[in-house]
């Protein structure tokens, strides 16, 4: 028995193995950023907030405000964690500061 560096591991012929690990990155988790439709926020508020935190064109922002008031909730977009809670506390923010009770969450997709 020999405490020697350990060199890897041999077959029956006394010949190397050589492996190799290869790393495979995981892509991370997507979320889906949510408006809720609310009976007090004004229909041109929401398009605001669509166009600036998650740069739809005007009628782009349209539709999915439409989609709000018409199903009570819309799909803004589609990031990684980290972009979306940066969007959703954004949007509440910016609710907040202008007095709206607009509602914005996130879900795992």
């Amino acid at each position: 028995m020999t405490n020697g560096p350990k060199r890897g591991d041999g077959d029956d012929t006394g010949n190397l193995v050589v492996t190799k690990t290869r790393t495979v990155a995981k892509r991370p988790n997507l979320y889906r950023v949510l408006l809720l439709n609310d009976d007090y926020t004004p229909m041109e508020f929401v398009v605001h907030v669509v166009e600036r935190f998650f740069q739809k064109n005007r009628e782009e922002a349209t539709r999915i405000m439409l989609h709000v008031h018409h199903h009570g909730v819309g799909e803004c977009g589609v990031f990684t964690y980290e972009v979306a809670e940066t969007k959703v506390t954004q949007v509440m923010d910016f609710a907040r500061k202008h007095q709206h009770p607009l509602q914005c969450v996130m879900e795992k997709k």
